[in-house]
């Protein structure tokens, strides 16, 4: 089964905890700024950016596998990973701190929406073990450098390697050629709510 320690170290490429989870969010949050998706969800940038730092911080920094990648000292690009085996919840005050930021700053619309995002990506999410990419993130200062592509490899050669299947939801169908170039397939096509943009299950089958 895969694990952190089987990736690769690459250039310019660290591995980063909760120490990072300020850099985290704001690479994130700027790079899905515009994405059709996140923005329903959210209704704004404010939103997006506190509930992507929550997650980063009570989820994917404690529980997953995290990474940011630089160049000339600037933190272009950040990946946020769950390995095989990863834990997805995320303690009770952790929770909270995720829903009244989404209420305090988006309101009760962005709360709902948030509840039905999360119920239907859970029931469409792949079963077995599998590597999830929840977010791959390039700054705008960082683009059309190919920085996702390298940021995302070296995982994806550790899946090879180990025969993993890794899988993410797209959520923005402009993506879709990159990740299909990187050897995802679509699964399926669904909805969080019938007014929803929709969201791409996609999984790749180690090679």
């Amino acid at each position: 089964m895969l694990k952190a320690s089987d990736i690769a170290p690459a250039e310019g490429i660290r591995t980063v905890g909760t120490e990072s989870v300020p850099a985290l969010t704001e690479i994130t949050a700027d790079a899905f700024r515009d994405d059709p998706f996140n923005s329903w969800l959210f209704g704004g940038f404010e939103p997006m950016r506190r509930t992507f730092g929550n997650l980063a911080k009570h989820i994917y920094t404690p529980n997953g596998f995290c990474q940011i990648l630089s160049e000339d000292g600037e933190d272009l690009a950040a990946t946020m990973w769950l390995m095989p085996g990863d834990k997805s919840d995320t303690s009770t005050i952790g929770r909270l701190q995720t829903y009244w930021g989404m209420f305090a700053s988006g309101g009760l619309g962005a709360l709902q929406r948030g509840k039905a995002a999360g119920e239907a990506m859970a029931s469409h999410h792949l079963k077995g073990p599998h590597a999830y990419l929840f977010t791959v993130g390039v700054a705008s200062a960082g683009r059309g450098k190919g920085l996702g592509r390298r940021l995302i490899n070296p995982v994806l050669d550790a899946c090879d390697r180990s025969g993993t299947i890794a899988y993410l939801e797209n959520s923005n169908p402009a993506n879709q050629r990159f990740y299909a170039s990187l050897g995802f397939e679509r699964m399926e096509l669904f909805h969080a709510t019938p007014d929803s943009p929709p969201l791409e299950a996609m999984k790749r089958m180690p090679r």
